[in-house]
């Protein structure tokens, strides 16, 4: 699995970043990612690029 570290501030823009701590914790809610510490996931390697767009919204 690989493992994404957040930023440690969301920017707020729209759509928001890959990085983005916001996308990271919908990610692990939805089940796609795993959190390690506080700011480092593991996300899914099956994880789609629709699931990103969804999160980034």
């Amino acid at each position: 699995m690989p493992v994404v570290r957040a930023k440690k501030r969301c920017c707020k823009s729209s759509p928001r970043c890959k990085r983005c701590p916001v996308v990271l914790k919908r990610l692990a809610k939805a089940g796609l990612a795993e959190r390690v510490d506080d700011r480092i996931f593991r996300v899914d390697p099956d994880t789609r690029k629709r699931d990103y767009r969804r999160a980034r919204k």
